[in-house]
């Protein structure tokens, strides 16, 4: 996965786009663990903390956008 120091050094547009695979990957596989056995169930404790590290990067930066707010433009 991705580590803390190669976040920081990406732009926020690029950390949202890793918060988005993430959050789609992680998805992908809560869906899976329902139906069948997970080849590599850590891997939803992996992407959870990616998608934690990429929202704390963005609060840092100021530029996390609370849910229920417009983007800005």
């Amino acid at each position: 996965m991705t580590k803390v120091s190669e976040l920081r050094e990406m732009g926020d547009e690029q950390i949202r786009l890793v918060w988005k695979d993430a959050a789609e990957s992680l998805f992908r596989l809560r869906i899976q663990a329902q139906t069948e056995k997970l080849a590599a169930p850590t891997q939803i404790k992996k992407l959870r903390r990616t998608i934690a590290r990429c929202q704390t990067i963005l609060h840092q930066r100021g530029t996390l956008v609370p849910a229920g707010e417009p983007t800005p433009a």
